[in-house]
């Protein structure tokens, strides 16, 4: 199973690095959208006519922070599942974890940084958006 195309929302320049590197060495083909807020994650979502299979979501950003994308982004776009988030964060906090996994667009939490392994773990368990 391979992802296709992703989007990263996060507010680290390094994070960034680190996620584009880790997605390249699961898949060099995969197609990866930056953003670097939540408020720009939407505002390119809404200009895309294909949105991502997943979106790495932070928490802790500046402007529009990860709680209030999943707000916004559960207002705009409903039960339809135009993409699955996947919190990416440095937060273990068990609070966070919860808030985050009441949306149901959020399929999983993963603490920073990505790996590989954890991007086999969410193809495996979420095998219709890893086609």
């Amino acid at each position: 199973m391979t992802l296709a195309t992703v989007m990263i929302v996060d507010d680290s320049e390094a994070d960034h690095f680190i996620c584009n590197h880790t997605l390249k060495k699961y898949n060099s083909d995969i197609n990866i959208i930056a953003a670097y807020d939540g408020q720009e994650a939407l505002d390119i979502l809404a200009e895309t006519e294909v949105h991502p299979q997943v979106i790495f979501l932070d928490i802790n950003m500046p402007r529009m922070n990860g709680h209030e994308f999943l707000e916004k982004y559960s207002e705009i776009y409903g039960d339809k599942r135009c993409s699955v988030v996947v919190m990416l964060t440095s937060s273990d906090q068990e609070n966070d974890k919860q808030q985050s996994m009441a949306y149901k667009s959020v399929v999983d939490y993963f603490t920073k940084p990505l790996s590989v392994q954890a991007i086999d773990t969410l193809c495996d368990e979420n095998k219709n958006i890893c086609k």
